[in-house]
Protein backbone atom coordinates (compact mmCIF):
# COMPACT_ATOMS: atom_id res chain seq x y z
CA UNK A 1 0.00 0.00 0.00
CA UNK A 2 1.41 3.30 -1.19
CA UNK A 3 1.87 6.12 1.65
CA UNK A 4 -0.62 8.23 -0.13
CA UNK A 5 -3.17 6.02 0.48
CA UNK A 6 -2.92 5.20 4.11
CA UNK A 7 -2.78 9.28 4.43
CA UNK A 8 0.96 9.75 4.50
CA UNK A 9 1.38 12.76 2.20
CA UNK A 10 4.53 14.67 3.87
CA UNK A 11 7.84 13.98 2.98
CA UNK A 12 9.72 12.86 6.15
CA UNK A 13 11.20 15.66 8.30
CA UNK A 14 15.14 16.12 9.57
CA UNK A 15 14.06 14.76 12.80
CA UNK A 16 12.05 11.29 11.58
CA UNK A 17 15.03 10.62 10.01
CA UNK A 18 17.69 11.29 12.57
CA UNK A 19 15.35 9.17 14.82
CA UNK A 20 15.24 6.19 12.29
CA UNK A 21 18.77 6.21 12.35
CA UNK A 22 19.16 6.28 15.43
CA UNK A 23 17.04 3.06 15.54
CA UNK A 24 19.76 1.87 12.97
CA UNK A 25 16.68 2.07 10.17
CA UNK A 26 18.02 3.54 6.96
CA UNK A 27 18.06 3.40 3.12
CA UNK A 28 20.43 0.15 2.52
CA UNK A 29 20.93 -2.33 -0.30
CA UNK A 30 22.08 -6.10 0.66
CA UNK A 31 22.63 -6.52 -2.37
CA UNK A 32 25.71 -4.53 -2.35
CA UNK A 33 27.25 -5.79 0.61
CA UNK A 34 26.58 -9.45 -0.65
CA UNK A 35 28.21 -8.67 -4.18
CA UNK A 36 30.98 -6.85 -2.93
CA UNK A 37 31.48 -9.87 -0.06
CA UNK A 38 31.72 -12.15 -2.67
CA UNK A 39 34.07 -10.72 -5.05
CA UNK A 40 36.35 -9.49 -2.41
CA UNK A 41 36.23 -12.66 -1.21
CA UNK A 42 37.16 -15.06 -4.59
CA UNK A 43 39.86 -12.70 -4.87
CA UNK A 44 41.27 -13.21 -2.09
CA UNK A 45 40.82 -17.08 -2.74
CA UNK A 46 41.82 -16.34 -6.28
CA UNK A 47 45.39 -15.12 -4.94
CA UNK A 48 45.71 -17.71 -1.66
CA UNK A 49 44.96 -20.85 -4.29
CA UNK A 50 48.31 -22.14 -4.37
CA UNK A 51 49.15 -21.44 -1.02
CA UNK A 52 45.89 -23.17 0.75
CA UNK A 53 46.35 -25.73 -2.00
CA UNK A 54 49.55 -26.48 -0.08
CA UNK A 55 48.41 -26.38 3.05
CA UNK A 56 46.08 -29.00 2.12
CA UNK A 57 48.35 -31.52 0.81
CA UNK A 58 50.57 -30.55 4.09
CA UNK A 59 47.17 -31.42 6.23
CA UNK A 60 46.75 -34.79 3.90
CA UNK A 61 50.57 -35.57 4.45
CA UNK A 62 50.49 -35.14 8.08
CA UNK A 63 47.22 -37.57 8.78
CA UNK A 64 48.40 -40.06 6.39
CA UNK A 65 51.96 -40.61 7.86
CA UNK A 66 50.51 -41.12 11.72
CA UNK A 67 47.69 -43.73 9.90
CA UNK A 68 49.17 -46.14 12.25
CA UNK A 69 47.94 -44.29 15.47
CA UNK A 70 45.14 -46.17 17.24
CA UNK A 71 43.67 -42.73 19.28
CA UNK A 72 41.23 -40.84 17.36
CA UNK A 73 41.50 -38.54 20.05
CA UNK A 74 44.83 -37.76 20.18
CA UNK A 75 45.57 -34.07 20.84
CA UNK A 76 48.10 -33.60 18.43
CA UNK A 77 45.81 -34.16 15.62
CA UNK A 78 43.51 -32.34 16.15
CA UNK A 79 45.36 -29.37 17.70
CA UNK A 80 47.56 -29.62 14.53
CA UNK A 81 43.72 -29.72 11.47
CA UNK A 82 42.56 -26.85 14.15
CA UNK A 83 45.61 -24.78 13.75
CA UNK A 84 45.84 -25.51 9.45
CA UNK A 85 42.03 -24.64 9.17
CA UNK A 86 42.35 -21.45 11.05
CA UNK A 87 45.19 -20.26 9.39
CA UNK A 88 42.88 -21.11 5.81
CA UNK A 89 39.91 -19.82 6.81
CA UNK A 90 41.12 -16.41 9.07
CA UNK A 91 42.16 -14.57 5.69
CA UNK A 92 38.82 -15.32 3.95
CA UNK A 93 36.59 -14.43 6.96
CA UNK A 94 38.64 -11.19 8.06
CA UNK A 95 38.25 -10.03 4.11
CA UNK A 96 34.48 -11.01 4.25
CA UNK A 97 33.90 -9.13 7.55
CA UNK A 98 35.63 -6.23 6.49
CA UNK A 99 33.49 -6.12 2.84
CA UNK A 100 30.41 -6.09 5.23
CA UNK A 101 31.55 -3.42 7.42
CA UNK A 102 32.69 -1.22 4.34
CA UNK A 103 29.49 -1.79 2.59
CA UNK A 104 27.59 -0.86 5.20
CA UNK A 105 29.16 2.23 6.36
CA UNK A 106 29.67 3.53 2.48
CA UNK A 107 25.68 3.17 2.55
CA UNK A 108 24.71 4.06 5.75
CA UNK A 109 27.34 7.51 5.40
CA UNK A 110 29.00 6.72 8.46
CA UNK A 111 29.05 4.06 11.58
CA UNK A 112 25.87 2.94 13.22
CA UNK A 113 25.40 1.27 16.49
CA UNK A 114 21.67 0.50 17.60
CA UNK A 115 20.75 -2.65 20.17
CA UNK A 116 16.84 -1.55 18.46
CA UNK A 117 16.53 -4.19 15.71
CA UNK A 118 17.89 -6.70 18.25
CA UNK A 119 15.52 -5.84 21.12
CA UNK A 120 12.81 -8.86 21.73
CA UNK A 121 9.53 -7.77 20.10
CA UNK A 122 6.69 -10.60 21.03
CA UNK A 123 4.34 -9.12 18.26
CA UNK A 124 6.50 -10.27 16.01
CA UNK A 125 6.76 -14.00 17.16
CA UNK A 126 2.94 -14.32 16.25
CA UNK A 127 3.24 -15.04 12.48
CA UNK A 128 1.37 -12.75 10.22
CA UNK A 129 1.17 -14.88 6.82
CA UNK A 130 -1.36 -12.68 5.52
CA UNK A 131 0.45 -9.79 5.93
CA UNK A 132 3.58 -11.46 4.93
CA UNK A 133 2.55 -12.62 1.49
CA UNK A 134 0.94 -8.77 0.88
CA UNK A 135 4.14 -7.27 1.16
CA UNK A 136 6.71 -10.14 0.03
CA UNK A 137 4.53 -11.43 -2.92
CA UNK A 138 1.40 -9.35 -3.87
CA UNK A 139 2.46 -5.77 -3.70
CA UNK A 140 5.12 -3.60 -5.60
CA UNK A 141 8.39 -4.57 -3.67
CA UNK A 142 7.54 -7.80 -3.49
CA UNK A 143 7.60 -8.32 -7.00
CA UNK A 144 10.72 -6.63 -7.70
CA UNK A 145 12.36 -8.72 -5.16
CA UNK A 146 10.88 -11.75 -7.15
CA UNK A 147 12.31 -10.18 -10.66
CA UNK A 148 15.50 -9.41 -9.08
CA UNK A 149 16.21 -13.19 -8.09
CA UNK A 150 15.22 -14.64 -11.25
CA UNK A 151 17.54 -12.75 -13.19
CA UNK A 152 20.01 -12.87 -10.20
CA UNK A 153 19.54 -17.04 -11.17
CA UNK A 154 19.13 -16.38 -14.90
CA UNK A 155 22.32 -14.30 -14.90
CA UNK A 156 24.05 -17.59 -12.75
CA UNK A 157 23.38 -20.18 -15.21
CA UNK A 158 24.30 -18.27 -18.25
CA UNK A 159 27.52 -17.43 -16.91
CA UNK A 160 28.31 -20.40 -15.95
CA UNK A 161 27.18 -22.04 -18.91
CA UNK A 162 29.20 -19.75 -20.92
CA UNK A 163 32.14 -20.41 -18.72
CA UNK A 164 31.86 -24.20 -18.53
CA UNK A 165 31.36 -24.72 -22.18
CA UNK A 166 34.72 -22.87 -23.09
CA UNK A 167 36.62 -24.96 -20.72
CA UNK A 168 34.84 -28.28 -20.57
CA UNK A 169 36.96 -30.06 -23.44
CA UNK A 170 40.53 -28.98 -21.93
CA UNK A 171 39.13 -29.76 -18.23
CA UNK A 172 38.28 -33.52 -19.69
CA UNK A 173 41.76 -33.50 -22.07
CA UNK A 174 43.90 -33.05 -18.63
CA UNK A 175 41.84 -35.34 -16.31
CA UNK A 176 42.33 -38.35 -19.34
CA UNK A 177 46.02 -37.64 -19.44
CA UNK A 178 45.88 -38.63 -15.34
CA UNK A 179 47.29 -35.42 -14.28
CA UNK A 180 45.27 -34.42 -11.13
CA UNK A 181 46.82 -31.06 -9.85
CA UNK A 182 46.59 -29.35 -13.38
CA UNK A 183 42.98 -30.69 -13.37
CA UNK A 184 42.33 -29.43 -10.07
CA UNK A 185 44.03 -26.02 -10.95
CA UNK A 186 41.74 -25.58 -14.29
CA UNK A 187 38.47 -26.45 -12.46
CA UNK A 188 39.43 -24.42 -9.61
CA UNK A 189 40.19 -21.56 -12.30
CA UNK A 190 36.89 -21.79 -14.14
CA UNK A 191 35.06 -21.73 -11.19
CA UNK A 192 36.83 -18.45 -10.02
CA UNK A 193 35.74 -17.14 -13.29
CA UNK A 194 32.39 -17.90 -13.17
CA UNK A 195 31.93 -16.57 -9.69
CA UNK A 196 34.45 -12.99 -9.93
CA UNK A 197 32.17 -12.62 -13.34
CA UNK A 198 28.88 -12.98 -11.28
CA UNK A 199 30.10 -10.76 -8.43
CA UNK A 200 30.91 -8.08 -10.86
CA UNK A 201 27.20 -8.29 -12.63
CA UNK A 202 25.93 -8.67 -9.40
CA UNK A 203 27.61 -5.77 -8.02
CA UNK A 204 26.22 -3.58 -11.40
CA UNK A 205 22.46 -4.45 -10.71
CA UNK A 206 23.20 -3.48 -6.61
CA UNK A 207 23.48 0.18 -7.69
CA UNK A 208 20.02 0.70 -9.17
CA UNK A 209 18.50 -1.42 -6.53
CA UNK A 210 20.39 0.83 -3.75
CA UNK A 211 18.35 3.50 -5.18
CA UNK A 212 15.19 1.86 -5.16
CA UNK A 213 15.66 1.07 -1.75
CA UNK A 214 15.97 4.56 -0.92
CA UNK A 215 12.86 5.20 -2.52
CA UNK A 216 11.46 2.89 -0.94
CA UNK A 217 12.78 3.69 2.68
CA UNK A 218 11.64 7.71 2.44
CA UNK A 219 8.17 6.32 1.08
CA UNK A 220 7.78 4.53 4.25
CA UNK A 221 8.74 7.75 6.13
CA UNK A 222 5.94 9.51 5.12
CA UNK A 223 4.19 11.34 7.22
CA UNK A 224 0.81 12.36 7.90
CA UNK A 225 -0.25 15.99 8.52
CA UNK A 226 -1.13 15.01 11.94
CA UNK A 227 2.29 13.92 12.60
CA UNK A 228 4.33 16.81 11.20
CA UNK A 229 2.04 19.23 13.33
CA UNK A 230 2.71 17.00 16.48
CA UNK A 231 6.18 16.69 15.83
CA UNK A 232 6.30 20.27 15.63
CA UNK A 233 4.62 20.83 18.64
CA UNK A 234 7.12 18.35 20.44
CA UNK A 235 10.21 19.97 19.25
CA UNK A 236 9.51 23.88 18.97
CA UNK A 237 6.36 23.82 21.37
CA UNK A 238 2.83 25.42 20.26
CA UNK A 239 2.77 28.06 17.90
CA UNK A 240 -0.39 29.74 19.51
CA UNK A 241 1.44 29.26 23.01
CA UNK A 242 4.64 30.62 21.63
CA UNK A 243 3.21 33.25 19.83
CA UNK A 244 1.48 34.57 23.16
CA UNK A 245 4.91 34.13 24.97
CA UNK A 246 6.57 36.55 22.46
CA UNK A 247 3.88 38.75 22.21
CA UNK A 248 4.24 38.89 26.24
CA UNK A 249 7.89 39.07 26.02
CA UNK A 250 7.56 42.40 23.63
CA UNK A 251 5.08 44.25 26.19
CA UNK A 252 7.29 43.26 29.24
CA UNK A 253 10.70 44.60 27.35
CA UNK A 254 8.64 48.05 25.79
CA UNK A 255 7.98 48.80 29.82
CA UNK A 256 11.26 48.09 30.92
CA UNK A 257 13.11 49.78 28.36
CA UNK A 258 12.61 53.21 29.09
CA UNK A 259 13.64 52.71 32.77
CA UNK A 260 16.44 50.89 31.54
CA UNK A 261 17.63 53.68 29.07
CA UNK A 262 17.02 56.33 31.62
CA UNK A 263 19.21 54.72 34.14
CA UNK A 264 21.83 53.73 31.61
CA UNK A 265 25.47 54.81 31.40
CA UNK A 266 25.72 54.78 27.62
CA UNK A 267 23.57 53.18 24.28
CA UNK A 268 26.21 51.51 21.64
CA UNK A 269 24.16 51.53 18.33
CA UNK A 270 25.32 49.80 14.60
CA UNK A 271 23.38 52.56 14.21
CA UNK A 272 20.35 52.09 12.74
CA UNK A 273 19.46 48.19 13.15
CA UNK A 274 20.87 47.30 16.66
CA UNK A 275 21.01 49.19 20.09
CA UNK A 276 22.43 47.98 23.59
CA UNK A 277 21.94 49.87 27.00
CA UNK A 278 24.36 49.31 29.12
CA UNK A 279 24.91 50.12 33.29
CA UNK A 280 27.72 49.46 35.47
CA UNK A 281 26.74 49.34 39.23
CA UNK A 282 29.21 49.43 41.00
CA UNK A 283 27.35 49.22 44.56
CA UNK A 284 25.57 45.91 43.19
CA UNK A 285 28.79 44.59 43.42
CA UNK A 286 28.90 44.11 39.13
CA UNK A 287 32.53 42.80 37.96
CA UNK A 288 31.67 44.95 35.08
CA UNK A 289 28.77 46.73 33.00
CA UNK A 290 25.80 44.69 32.34
CA UNK A 291 23.07 44.96 29.32
CA UNK A 292 19.83 46.43 30.40
CA UNK A 293 18.10 46.44 27.21
CA UNK A 294 18.70 45.69 23.44
CA UNK A 295 16.45 46.27 20.19
CA UNK A 296 17.11 45.63 16.22
CA UNK A 297 15.57 48.17 13.90
CA UNK A 298 12.22 49.71 15.19
CA UNK A 299 12.65 49.02 18.75
CA UNK A 300 16.67 50.18 17.88
CA UNK A 301 15.44 53.36 16.85
CA UNK A 302 13.25 53.91 20.02
CA UNK A 303 16.43 53.38 22.18
CA UNK A 304 18.24 56.07 20.71
CA UNK A 305 15.06 57.80 20.88
CA UNK A 306 14.87 57.69 24.72
CA UNK A 307 18.62 58.09 25.19
CA UNK A 308 18.68 61.44 23.08
CA UNK A 309 15.57 62.63 25.43
CA UNK A 310 16.99 61.76 28.55
CA UNK A 311 21.25 63.04 27.51
CA UNK A 312 22.29 59.87 27.95
CA UNK A 313 25.51 59.29 25.80
CA UNK A 314 25.29 57.29 22.53
CA UNK A 315 28.40 55.67 21.26
CA UNK A 316 28.15 54.26 17.47
CA UNK A 317 30.32 51.23 17.03
CA UNK A 318 28.72 48.69 14.40
CA UNK A 319 31.18 45.04 15.64
CA UNK A 320 30.79 45.79 19.24
CA UNK A 321 27.01 46.55 19.01
CA UNK A 322 26.19 43.66 16.51
CA UNK A 323 28.66 41.37 19.08
CA UNK A 324 27.02 42.51 22.06
CA UNK A 325 23.26 42.20 20.84
CA UNK A 326 24.05 38.44 19.60
CA UNK A 327 26.60 37.35 22.07
CA UNK A 328 24.56 39.10 25.31
CA UNK A 329 21.31 38.40 27.18
CA UNK A 330 19.85 41.28 28.95
CA UNK A 331 20.20 41.75 32.41
CA UNK A 332 23.85 39.55 32.27
CA UNK A 333 27.76 41.18 32.49
CA UNK A 334 29.35 41.35 30.03
CA UNK A 335 32.14 38.90 29.12
CA UNK A 336 36.31 39.22 29.68
CA UNK A 337 36.57 39.36 25.79
CA UNK A 338 34.87 42.92 25.58
CA UNK A 339 35.88 44.66 28.86
CA UNK A 340 39.00 45.90 27.18
CA UNK A 341 36.41 47.94 24.33
CA UNK A 342 33.84 48.84 26.61
CA UNK A 343 36.81 50.40 28.94
CA UNK A 344 37.50 52.71 25.74
CA UNK A 345 33.90 53.43 25.17
CA UNK A 346 33.55 54.43 29.27
CA UNK A 347 36.85 56.25 28.68
CA UNK A 348 35.91 58.27 25.24
CA UNK A 349 32.41 58.93 27.33
CA UNK A 350 34.27 60.63 30.34
CA UNK A 351 36.67 62.25 28.54
CA UNK A 352 34.19 64.44 26.13
CA UNK A 353 32.12 64.93 29.78
CA UNK A 354 34.92 66.36 31.11
CA UNK A 355 35.73 68.37 27.72
CA UNK A 356 31.88 69.78 28.00
CA UNK A 357 32.35 70.76 31.92
CA UNK A 358 35.40 72.90 30.84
Amino acid sequence: MAAEDEGRTEEPSEHRLEQARKEGRVAKSQEISSALILLLTITVLLFMGRWMMSQCIYILQYFFTRTNNPDVRDANLFSAFLINFLKMLAPVAGVAVVAGITANIIQNKGFIFSTKPIEPNFNKIVPKFGEYFRKTVFSGKGLFNIAKSILKVTIIVIIGYLTIRKNIFVIIEIVSNGQILPAVGKIASTAAQIVITVAVLFLALSIPDFFVQRREFRESMKMTKQEVKQEYKELEGDPEVKGRLQQMQRQLLAQNIPKAVKEADVVITNPTHYAVVLKYDEAAGDEAPKVTAKGEDQTALYIKQLAKDNGIPIQEDRPLARSLYTDVQIGAIIPGIYWKAIALVYSHIQNKSQANEN
